[in-house]
């Protein structure tokens, strides 16, 4: 069995295409699509990781609307799915708030498409096992360079080819159906605080 997971949708600091570290923008699929991705692989925590306040005030719109009222009564999978969300403004915010909740030994694994090597997935699997894991996934053109720091492990990119710029959802969706597969078997903490 496999140890809770949370994932982390960072957009800062991230990099641009001209490899400038930037802040870039949240997007409204970004914050349904990885809390229904979450949910469906039973994933405890989705930190969105933004600086940005206007940004910030944004997904507690958005989110807002479909886990009260109206939205909520009219997509309540979604408003379920919405309910593993937690906005916070910096990455050390999510991974305090994670190992607080799982304990000390929570690690936290990056992904990124420019790896030519990293953990194979067989490797993270064993990993996942043995203790709790935060997956980080970069916006933009990937996490900044001051993101791998103190020996954080990063898992190998999903394709090794000369053209890999995946978005987002789309890597992460693959990352975790590679780490947990159809037995969907990580443990979920059952009842998390808000």
């Amino acid at each position: 069995m496999l140890q809770p997971m949370a994932i982390a949708l960072v957009h800062y600091p991230v990099v641009d295409r001209r490899g400038d570290v930037v802040t870039s923008a949240v997007t409204n699929l970004d914050i349904h699509d990885l809390a229904r991705l979450a949910t469906t692989y039973n994933i405890s925590r989705y930190y969105l990781v933004t600086p940005a306040l206007e940004q910030q005030v944004l997904v507690s719109r958005i989110a807002g609307h479909w886990q009260e009222g109206a939205g909520a009564s009219y997509n309540p999978d979604r408003c379920r799915a919405l309910n593993s969300l937690r906005v916070v403004s910096r990455f050390d915010e999510a991974l305090k708030d994670w190992q607080g909740l799982v304990g000390p030994a929570a690690l936290a694994v990056l992904t990124g498409a420019g790896h030519r090597d990293g953990l194979d997935y067989p490797s993270a699997r064993s990993l996942a096992e043995r203790q709790p894991l935060l997956l980080v996934f970069g916006t933009g053109h990937g996490l900044a360079p001051e993101m791998y720091v103190n020996g954080r492990p990063c898992l190998e990119p999903v394709r090794k080819g000369s053209y890999n710029h995946l978005s987002v959802r789309t890597a992460a969706a693959i990352v975790l159906d590679r780490l947990i597969g159809e037995a969907g078997d990580v443990m979920l903490l059952a009842r998390l605080p808000n």
